[in-house]
């Protein structure tokens, strides 16, 4: 359902900063941001009109603090505003309810 593609920070970085997009395209892809010093085991980002968490995004990979994923959003729901888990090797669970993912390029867990 989602695509993801992991690029190094700088990488990532460089190559978003060249890309634009008119307003009006609804681009849902939106790079995450691990800075947070502890490595993410799992992502979920389920629309806000979801029940559920649905699956884990990074699946059997892993985010490392100082990394960014790109994951594009768009599940032709057409919804803008997604819930954001993460979920960190020493337990730790953050969610962030209601990012607007047509707005935000960049989300970054500090």
């Amino acid at each position: 359902m989602f695509q993801r593609a992991f690029l190094p920070l700088a990488l990532a970085a460089t190559v978003l900063a060249g890309t634009t997009l008119p307003a009006d395209a609804l681009d849902r892809r939106v790079r995450i941001v691990n800075e947070t010093g502890v490595t993410m085991v799992r992502f979920f980002g389920s629309n806000t009109g979801s029940g559920s968490w649905e699956e884990d995004i990074l699946g059997e990979d892993v985010l490392p603090s100082g990394s960014a994923v790109v994951v594009n959003f768009d599940d032709a729901s057409g919804y803008c505003k997604f819930d954001f888990k993460a979920v960190f090797e020493d337990g730790d669970e953050l969610v962030r309810q209601g990012v607007n993912v047509c707005e935000t390029g960049t989300f970054t867990y500090n």
